[in-house]
């Protein structure tokens, strides 16, 4: 098995090569061309006459390697693989069918690889918060990622929004140009414990938006909670079996000019109806682990977000180069969620050189806290059970805090294909101070077919 993989990667590095001796020499549009917006190209031109026609077919890669340079849990040196294809069509049912102001998207996704995080630079017991290739989990398997259709009325100020896809597309958005999962799309996803479920997983979901003026507007949504979508074998999964609540987010978006550079601002707020276990108390409001007792259950959890982009200086007058920053902070219920609170800051200058003005150059920090009482809990627990000594494998990790860093420099190469190489900083991997400080070496490819 471990040759047959071999064999493919192979394939696929002597193909990206082969791309780019053939974009050297090939016309716009044409296929490899680096001025052409799709590796396959145009068509011939049929690719633009589809989308005229209200049809634009979407077809994507992402890949992810990480390797493991130094520190981490276990500092036996290796290098794992994840990567993830997409394949959907956007439609334009005004175009297609006359049906003023309506859109359709259908999207499948299919998520396969390793991660460098799981045993090497965290403690297998523990995990890592974060992880060192965001592109994997919810895989091995083909998904029904979107299947929804959307209309504008009175005049575009209302838009809703009906089917099966994630909360990250519209709540608490932000793009995937980090490779380290703390610094890449909806980070409620990643910390809201179990609820809100992150792509490439959908859910049945409404949305409605409001266009408040030009520069602000207020939705809100409804997302089935249904934990058996995560199942392996259940991408498709279009019934309402297993449903456990409902997850109610609700968002004030401002995008306003500062400087005549584009910003935009995002404070959300959202609430699952579903039970949510208590972390540390039973049923009697004791220490569970100390009583044995069942947790205690609560009716619902909650938690609140906020999210800034802003676009800081232009490049010598062309605003799609220079510098930007953004920052992000989810908060979550204290009694049922895992991690209580988590904060980034990112810089990213576009086009740092004239010779490559479509490149960029980023770093980032964040910080990702874990809930004092499943801290508290693990060191009842490690007290119940007699044990002291960190290599028991009875012994259950204490958490705390983690930190993780990334810097990265994005070559586009062409316009369909970008290459962004990357260091990674993790310290306290886990949140377990036992664990030592993880230097991990990345790349992501990014392509779009």
């Amino acid at each position: 098995m471990k040759k047959k993989h071999v064999n493919a990667r192979l394939i696929c590095q002597v193909s990206a090569a082969a791309a780019l001796v053939l974009a050297g020499n090939a016309m716009a549009d044409d296929a490899f061309s680096s001025d052409s917006k799709w590796m396959t190209g145009d068509w011939g031109g049929e690719r633009t006459k589809l989308i005229e026609q209200g049809i634009d077919i979407k077809a994507d890669y992402v890949g992810e390697m990480g390797a493991n340079l130094h520190g981490g849990y276990n500092d036996d040196k290796t290098g794992r693989y994840s990567d993830q294809f997409g394949l959907g069509v956007a439609l334009d049912l005004q175009k297609l069918w006359g049906w003023d102001n309506t859109q359709a998207k259908i999207q499948l996704t299919n998520r396969n690889g390793e991660n460098i995080s799981n045993d090497r630079v965290g403690d297998p017991r523990a995990g890592t918060l974060s992880s060192s290739q965001e592109v994997y989990g919810r895989g091995h398997m083909v998904r029904l990622t979107q299947l929804w259709i959307q209309h504008q009325f009175f005049d575009n100020k209302l838009d809703v929004k009906a089917g099966y896809f994630g909360e990250g597309e519209d709540f608490n958005t932000f793009p995937c140009d980090f490779q380290n999962l703390a610094f890449c799309g909806s980070q409620v996803g990643n910390w809201a414990t179990n609820i809100w479920y992150n792509w490439p997983v959908s859910q049945a979901a409404i949305r409605v938006k409001y266009n408040i003026n030009d520069e602000l507007y207020a939705q809100i949504g409804a997302y089935n909670q249904n934990p058996s979508q995560l199942e392996h074998g259940n991408g498709f999964k279009l019934s309402g079996s297993g449903t456990a609540g409902t997850v109610l987010p609700v968002e004030l978006v401002w995008s306003p000019k500062v400087n005549s550079l584009p910003g935009e601002y995002r404070i959300g707020y959202y609430k699952s109806t579903a039970d949510a276990n208590d972390v540390r108390e039973d049923v009697n409001g004791f220490d569970a682990a100390t009583t044995g007792d069942a947790y205690k259950t609560h009716s619902s959890k909650h938690g609140y977000w906020f999210v800034a982009q802003q676009q800081l200086t232009s490049h010598n007058g062309d605003a799609s180069r220079g510098l930007n920053i953004a920052a992000n902070a989810t908060f979550h219920d204290k009694d049922t969620n895992f991690i209580d609170n988590y904060q980034s800051v990112m810089f990213v200058y576009k086009g740092p050189f004239d010779a490559r003005p479509k490149d960029d150059v980023g770093i980032g920090a964040a910080r990702i806290h874990v809930n004092d009482d499943v801290k508290k809990n693990a060191e009842l627990l490690n007290a119940s059970n007699g044990v002291s000594d960190y290599d028991n494998p009875v012994f259950s990790p204490i958490r705390d805090t983690e930190y993780n860093y990334e810097i990265n420099y994005g070559f586009h190469v062409t316009n369909w294909l970008t290459v962004r190489p990357n260091l990674q900083y993790i310290t306290h991997p886990g949140g377990v101070d036992a664990v030592d400080n993880a230097l991990v070496a990345g790349l992501k490819i990014q392509s779009v077919f």
